[in-house]
């Protein structure tokens, strides 16, 4: 596994991260975001959510050709880069190692695992609204 950590030296939660990182003895490269700003000005902007510590997991992945050669599909191994940030892709430390343990490339082209992550996205702010609705409802009723 590449790792790198982005974390700031005051930041409790980072000491914890790294701590379990460390006790299941998966390394990992620390970079103080004081210290990389350009790169951690990279992540945010990508992100858009300025949170450490933030994870960049680089790994291989496999893109599924969408031709065939010999009747056979065309399978190329890429590099992949994963950003995990705290809140949105892990509730805390042991979770994001269990992520981090399980991973396995994807068969799926990056834009293909784009179009559901945004249907994932708009199914749940649909639910979110349909849930606010209704207990604006409820609260409408208890007024009357």
């Amino acid at each position: 596994m590449n790792i790198t950590i982005y974390t700031n030296e005051t930041c409790p939660y980072c000491k914890q991260v790294k701590e379990e990182l460390e006790k299941q003895n998966i390394k990992f490269l620390n970079r103080l975001t004081s210290e990389y700003p350009d790169d951690w000005n990279d992540i945010v902007s990508l992100t858009g959510i300025p949170t450490v510590p933030t994870i960049v997991h680089k790994g291989k992945g496999y893109v599924h050709m969408d031709h065939e050669e010999n009747g056979r599909p065309i399978i190329r191994t890429i590099d992949t880069e994963n950003i995990y940030v705290p809140g949105r892709d892990f509730p805390n430390a042991q979770a994001l190692v269990n992520r981090l343990k399980s991973y396995v490339p994807s068969k799926y082209t990056e834009t293909k695992q784009t179009l559901e992550k945004i249907k994932t996205l708009n199914y749940n702010i649909n639910m979110a609204f349909q849930r606010v609705d209704q207990l604006l409802k409820q609260i409408e009723t208890k007024i009357k």
